[in-house]
């Protein structure tokens, strides 16, 4: 089975910085057609405008995705410059820390909707498009959708509250999609992440240095990964090669979650 990619068009949202662009331009570089989404016009422009990513094979966008109105423009834009959309990666995800015993510091609402809700909105809108240009289609698949969600999910850690349970939210969206998109043959999976050295990632360490010993001590693989790293499993869960597989989380952690305690903390 293949892991091509090549002439799919992808939507890749919080793609202008960390996971987000990396997954962009690996997929570019295998041939797709990327999307790069992302609320952050001048560092879209300023990470693709200074990369080798071929012009004619990818399109910025720039909007805040919480709304509506944004989501219906984004794949009106797809579908103007590629005429479809294959595989739609939501990988816009915010991690703000929590005060869990004070309502209005603890964040839930927030992330709910910035880590959950954007997604499962774009999924709806997404896959009808995917479900009506499949029409008259009889076998193969017909779209891939793939969530970036985090071990933060699994794990308790007050400070993380909101981003706890809007990760953990994202993963039961992931399975319910899954089986809801099953007879239209769209396949819904998630990435689940420990720590990647991503934007954000960077400027904690550089604020806390410690917390560098301290995951590689919580990590059996010894090291924190690189962004490529989430890119080659989304990579996986978007070709053909995981044609049999949907409603899955593919924890991508260097082992981290088999011997964390639930005081160690979570990038």
């Amino acid at each position: 089975m293949s892991f091509s990619i090549a002439g799919k068009t992808a939507i890749v949202t919080g793609a202008a910085n960390g996971v987000g662009l990396a997954i962009g331009r690996h997929f570019v570089a295998e041939g797709a057609n990327v999307v790069f989404a992302d609320m952050d016009e001048e560092r879209l422009v300023e990470e693709l405008g200074s990369s080798k990513v071929e012009p004619e094979r990818y399109r910025t966008f720039a909007c805040d995705l919480r709304q509506k109105l944004s989501i219906n423009n984004l794949l009106s834009m797809t579908i103007d410059s590629f005429e479809r959309v294959d595989i739609l990666v939501n990988a816009s995800r915010q991690l703000i820390t929590s005060d869990p015993l004070n309502p209005k510091e603890d964040q839930v609402e927030n992330l709910l909707q910035q880590n959950l809700m954007t997604s499962l909105r774009l999924t709806q809108a997404i896959s009808k498009r995917m479900i009506k240009q499949a029409e008259g289609q009889e076998d193969g698949s017909v779209g891939s959708i793939i969530n970036l969600s985090s071990i933060a999910a699994r794990r308790a850690n007050p400070d993380l509250l909101g981003y706890s349970i809007s990760t953990a939210a994202l993963d039961q969206m992931t399975r319910s999609m899954a089986v809801a998109l099953a007879p239209h043959r769209i396949r819904v999976n998630a990435v689940a992440f420990g720590s990647v050295m991503s934007a954000s990632l960077q400027r904690e360490l550089r604020e806390h240095d410690e917390y560098r010993s301290d995951i590689i001590d919580h990590t059996p693989l010894g090291r924190i990964a690189g962004p490529g790293e989430v890119s080659d499993a989304v990579q996986y869960l978007a070709s053909d090669a995981s044609g049999f597989v949907t409603g899955q989380i593919l924890t991508v952690d260097g082992g981290r979650t088999l011997i964390d305690p639930a005081s160690a903390p979570a990038h």
